[in-house]
């Protein structure tokens, strides 16, 4: 088999098994790598060859795009060896692979507190700014879903969110019965139509109004930490993580959403402690 024809089956694979948006994603390298190796056999590519094309493709791209050109062509290479039964290693699992390309180290972000929100959201001088603060820490929705709300997305306690990052043709998401409220009462009066946008503002100026109450705190936020607070604050108030995961965050993956919560620390760990024992 030769790397065009393997191409071919993974892409027949891709059809059937992944959403459009991540087809859309393998599309570049799949599409540069059969243009350079289409008529090499599968099991010719050395891990150094890959290399070359991986550090070609990818040079002055930033580190996470690297891993991602990466950990695609390692998957690709996964599916055709263990799908086709091929006695052969995958290459992309080298060291000289593995290590330059490597998960970039994220930065411990700091979990928001729920004094420091609800001061953030309560200080708010626009009902535009405190529903948009709000969809986020207590729904936690993401700030592109917040802004492309339409007023027909209302339907009582729930939000229906187009286009999702799923690949989904739409998700379901829940209120608080005074966000709800708030929110109905607000495209009451402002007189939306159905498909009128419910915050007609862009993502920077959406991200520098939230900055903006942060620093009158002293905290340094952006839309995405209001939404991770979301997960931590349902967490610490003995949320089930299977619900945290569906219906607050809409994750497909459970470790995906266990990122978002954070370290417990030693003092959360023992009021926990006494919380389950009734001490």
């Amino acid at each position: 088999m030769n790397i065009k024809e393997a191409i071919r089956h993974f892409k027949n694979h891709q059809q059937a098994s992944f959403k459009l948006k991540t087809r859309k994603t393998y599309r570049y390298i799949l599409e540069h790598f059969e243009k350079q190796f289409g008529d090499y056999l599968i099991d010719m590519l050395g891990p150094e060859a890959l290399y070359q094309f991986l550090e070609s493709l990818t040079e002055g791209r930033a580190k996470a795009t690297r891993r991602l050109r990466y950990a695609q062509l390692k998957a690709f290479y996964n599916f055709i060896i263990e799908n086709c039964s091929l006695e052969m290693k995958n290459p992309c699992t080298a060291k000289i692979l593995s290590k330059s390309f490597r998960m970039p180290k994220r930065k411990p972000r700091k979990i928001l507190d729920k004094e420091t929100v609800d001061e953030m959201i309560y200080n708010t001088k626009k009902i535009r700014d405190r529903l948009i603060m709000e969809l986020q820490a207590r729904c936690g929705l993401r700030i592109g879903e917040v802004l492309n709300l339409r007023a027909q997305d209302i339907a009582d306690r729930k939000l229906i969110l187009q286009n999702p990052k799923s690949g989904k043709d739409e998700e379901i998401a829940f209120m608080p019965a005074q966000v709800a409220k708030r929110l109905m009462d607000y495209v009451n009066q402002k007189n939306l139509l159905p498909q009128d946008k419910i915050f007609p503002i862009c993502y920077s100026t959406a991200r520098s109004m939230i900055r903006e109450y942060g620093a009158k705190l002293h905290v340094e936020i952006s839309p995405h930490d209001l939404r991770r607070y979301s997960a931590t604050y349902a967490s610490r108030n003995g949320m089930p993580l299977e619900i945290i995961s569906k219906v607050i965050l809409r994750h497909q993956d459970l470790k995906t959403t266990q990122v978002y919560l954070g370290k417990v620390t030693d003092a959360e760990a023992i009021r926990w402690m006494d919380v389950l024992h009734e001490r």
